[in-house]
């Protein structure tokens, strides 16, 4: 194994934090390769509790490298205070490096976001700018964190940019920016992360080529890819494995494993369909908790309380066709502990026909989902660290996402921490 890829197989929290932390401890290099601090990676170990949004959550293994890659849209602020918290616990952040091409989220992206969940078509952003950092990309006008190595060049592109951005904030009632002002910012970071930043390109390439075990994170998951998930209510980068390679710039043909990170269920936050949604508030009760513990199902970035439904196996089955995962990981199984009766979702009817696809967002409203019902185990299994000891209802729940996904699970979480798992 040298190369694995570890992404979200449905709209995101699936325990992927929980997940690569646990496979971080056989890695050489960890790497985010997308999205920026709108979402969080919850990790809990022997160094306490900690909820990522930037940093790679193999920062805690001595000697493993942690990058932040081309792909990622990062805000500086954000970063160092994240840093500082790690470092703050007594972790070790030296080996915490940069892409040179990643873009730097700006202050003025944050407000724009703001102004436009106001002035605009509202999706629930976590109003953190990353949508306009991204667009900023595609627009030609973001500046990148090797723009922070030559701060002459640095200002002389925020001195074309900003005209611009102050007519769009001005436009929709915003506070506009001076030249000094984001000048001035740019000069801390660069005095701050100058030391951090790589060139991306030979720096994973060397490590590929050395055999060096490296596991590439994704944020997010398969449905709020802004281009196969359930737009508009998605993110605004690719959540999904292929793009690993893009923005890291290796070739596909040098990936090893794929794996899909899923709950036993389904959550999501923000707006858009979700077919197996539970309304009621007492028939999820199981699955949120109270907010006391760290695994209670209340969003890692925004706190908000996640909408929470059945298992939809069919999203499931459409990330494993679009990623191509080797193996599952499935999180959370200790939820249904206390359930006499699982619902899964094998598959959708749409217009009173079985559909064998992924329908379109609108047509998402209208599906009727196809359940199976399960026995429940009513057993705890939180203590569990062997598959054959999990009950036979617990095995048959499992056996069920495999022969419906087609893909093998490998990994069974059982609770929050790195040691409550289970490697079948």
């Amino acid at each position: 194994m040298s190369v694995t890829i570890l992404v979200g197989a449905q709209f995101g929290d699936e325990g992927k934090g929980k997940i690569v932390d646990f496979l971080s401890t056989d890695m050489d290099m960890v790497v985010r390769f997308q999205g920026g601090d709108n979402a969080g990676h919850t990790v809990v170990n022997e160094k306490g509790v900690f909820k990522l949004h930037l940093v790679p959550c193999g920062i805690f293994k001595s000697g493993c490298k942690a990058l932040a890659n081309t792909g990622m849209v990062i805000n500086p602020d954000e970063l160092l205070k994240e840093l500082s918290d790690i470092e703050s616990k007594g972790v070790n952040t030296s080996e915490m490096y940069i892409s040179s091409r990643a873009i730097i989220l700006m202050p003025y992206h944050i407000e724009l976001d703001s102004l436009g969940e106001k002035t605009g078509i509202s999706i629930g952003t976590t109003k953190r700018g990353i949508g306009y950092a991204y667009a900023d990309r595609s627009r030609r006008t973001a500046l990148r964190f090797e723009d922070l190595l030559d701060l002459d060049y640095c200002k002389e592109r925020i001195q074309k940019i900003m005209p611009g951005i102050n007519a769009e904030l001005q436009a929709k009632g915003g506070r506009t920016f001076s030249v000094e002002e984001v000048y001035a910012k740019c000069v801390v970071w660069a005095e701050k992360l100058s030391a951090r930043i790589v060139e991306p390109i030979s720096f994973v390439n060397k490590a590929i080529e050395k055999k060096e075990k490296i596991l590439f994170e994704g944020q997010l998951g398969a449905m709020k890819d802004i281009d196969l998930g359930i737009y508009p209510y998605v993110t605004s980068s690719n959540p999904v494995a292929a793009y690993a390679a893009v923005s890291g710039g290796f070739p596909i043909s040098k990936i090893d494993e794929i794996v899909g990170v899923m709950k036993a269920f389904t959550s999501a936050v923000g707006d858009g369909p979700f077919p197996t949604e539970m309304l009621d508030e007492n028939e999820v009760n199981g699955f949120r908790g109270d907010g006391h513990k760290v695994d209670d199902e209340f969003g890692a970035r925004t706190g908000r309380a996640r909408r929470l439904g059945w298992l939809d196996l069919h999203i499931v089955k459409y990330a494993a066709t679009i990623n191509g995962f080797t193996s599952l990981a499935v999180c959370k199984i200790d939820k249904l502990d206390t359930y006499d009766e699982i619902k899964v979702c094998v598959g959708y009817k749409l217009n009173g026909k079985e559909i064998d696809y992924m329908p379109t967002s609108r047509d998402m409203y209208k599906v009727e989902p196809i359940y199976r019902v399960l026995k429940g185990w009513k057993t705890d299994t939180t203590k569990i660290r062997s598959y054959d000891a999990l009950p036979q209802e617990a095995k048959d729940y499992i056996k069920c996402i495999e022969s419906v996904v087609g893909v093998n699970v490998k990994y069974i979480g059982v609770g929050p921490a790195r040691e409550d798992i289970i490697i079948k």
